[in-house]
């Protein structure tokens, strides 16, 4: 699977979960100084979004240059003119011809 892909997946299940957590252990404390409802929901989700970016700087550092990596190796091969079927087939496409026929000029 592609790092970014990883990266993604980590990075949003770790909101999730603090999302979820601090949606539900903040309600009372919040409640008690008047914070209810839509409030309530966004403070959880701005901690939850800096608490998650935090974990994600400091405990997935290779995974970060993982994905650096694979993305300067794209860039690098779309620079030299590899690209692969898919690829030349998706723009065909785009263009509006059928996969098979010669590019126009």
């Amino acid at each position: 699977m592609r790092p970014w892909i990883v990266y993604s997946l980590l990075r949003f299940g770790i909101f999730a979960a603090l999302f979820a957590l601090l949606a539900v252990f903040l309600r009372l404390p919040l409640q008690s100084m008047g914070i209810a409802g839509f409030p309530h929901y966004m403070i959880a989700a701005l901690a939850a979004a800096i608490i998650s970016l935090a974990i994600s700087y400091i405990c997935f550092a290779k995974l970060r240059a993982a994905v650096a990596t694979d993305i300067a190796e794209r860039r690098a091969r779309a620079a030299r003119g590899d690209i692969d079927d898919d690829t030349a087939e998706e723009d065909a496409l785009l263009d509006g011809e059928t996969p098979g026929d010669p590019p126009r000029a």
